[in-house]
């Protein structure tokens, strides 16, 4: 008798033991201590020092970019202290666009935020972040390139970037190598600019680009153009303390849910931006033609090389042509014009491309058309390749 009741106490004891241990488990999953999802943080203020950015008729982009990102940076350590925030610069200094994905890269950052304004006319305006791909448009290549280009302004004036392959092919290599990464990418940008309208900002949408900062990090990534100081009252906007905590707030309340999502707290949003559904969309295109392994035979991709963009009609025979046979198309009320044609060839329209740059044609790129639409490069390239 005396051992049944010792062997029971035992076994009570063990129970109580387990049922503890389960309350206690519950309790800190409901309480969002479980195993963190994010544990480093990396955010990178555009530009710096000898490299101001763009500018308004008084604001700088380096300024308003380094406000933000410390206002940012401070939300998320007082609110989460155990997660570790680092800056790739804290203050008004140079730092080479290598060196921030290696900061971002070396400390086994569990997410990127990059923080920029933008350039364009005094009649533009809103905000727009991006993720590593192949842009859509002029706009979205000539802003690629102006962040790019502060590569330039570094010691060995960019040398270190020569073997750097940003071409399309390499792109989407990248992109496919990162899958899992973009695909969180795109679900943090959709969340920026869920938070961006919800604050009044006009959404310019979640879009794609060839960024050489966004290409050499290896972990969630986004660039957010957080407006225009080139129209006036964006400069005013961006420029002002208030604003720069609302737009920060925007931000963290977009990292907020971000993080929730990655560890299982449902949290409801304002759906999918415009700009994450036509890139969802876009790949699931492609995952198709991959899934089936065929295209219609009378359906060839044409690739031609753009090299002008006007608001009216240009003669072809107009000397900025300089002789050369264009083609002309209409988008979004625009007149654009092409040369050359390659049929499922995109290689040679891009070897075409770097003749015409050379001739003088500095902002041609490839464009693809299929059965007289243009179509996006990305799946240009997939299509050919079938």
């Amino acid at each position: 008798m005396k051992d049944n009741s010792a062997k029971y106490n035992r076994n009570y004891a063990i129970l109580l033991f387990l049922v503890f241990f389960l309350f206690q488990y519950s309790f800190s999953q409901k309480n969002g201590s479980a195993t963190p999802a994010i544990n480093t943080v990396v955010i990178d203020a555009g530009h710096g020092g000898k490299d101001p950015g763009c500018h308004g008729h008084s604001a700088h982009e380096k300024n308003v970019c380094l406000s933000m990102a410390l206002k940012l940076g401070d939300m998320i350590q007082k609110k989460y202290p155990e997660i570790k925030v680092i800056y790739t610069r804290d203050k008004d200094v140079f730092v080479e666009l290598d060196e921030r994905a290696k900061i971002a890269n070396r400390n086994n950052a569990d997410l990127f935020i990059c923080i920029h304004a933008n350039s364009a006319t005094e009649v533009v305006y809103g905000v727009e972040t991006y993720v590593l791909g192949l842009h859509r448009t002029e706009a979205q290549q000539a802003i690629a390139e102006r962040e790019n280009s502060i590569i330039y302004d570094e010691d060995d004036k960019g040398q270190k970037y020569k073997d750097v392959d940003m071409s399309p092919d390499a792109i989407i290599a990248r992109q496919i190598q990162l899958a899992t990464f973009l695909d969180q990418s795109i679900s943090f940008a959709s969340k920026l600019q869920d938070q961006f309208k919800k604050i009044g900002r006009s959404d310019r949408g979640v879009k794609q680009a060839g960024f050489i900062v966004l290409y050499k990090t290896t972990m969630p990534s986004v660039l957010i153009e957080t407006g225009f100081l080139t129209n006036a009252n964006e400069e005013k906007f961006l420029a002002d303390s208030t604003s720069q905590v609302k737009m920060s707030t925007a931000m963290f309340t977009a990292f907020e849910n971000y993080k929730n999502e990655l560890e299982g707290i449902v949290v409801k949003t304002s759906g999918e931006s415009e700009g994450t559904k036509l890139i969802e969309e876009e790949k699931k295109e492609v995952k198709e033609i991959k899934k089936t392994g065929t295209i219609p035979e009378k359906d060839k991709v044409i690739f031609r090389v753009q090299i002008e963009t006007s608001e009216k009609k240009v003669a072809s025979t107009d000397s900025k042509f300089k002789g050369l046979e264009v083609y002309e198309y209409q988008q979004d009320r625009l007149f654009k014009y092409t040369v050359g044609k390659y049929v499922n060839d995109f290689k040679g329209a891009s070897n075409y491309r770097t003749e015409l740059k050379a001739k003088g044609f500095q902002n041609a790129f490839v464009v693809a058309f299929l059965n007289g639409e243009r179509i996006n490069i990305e799946k240009a390239i997939k299509l050919a390749e079938k």
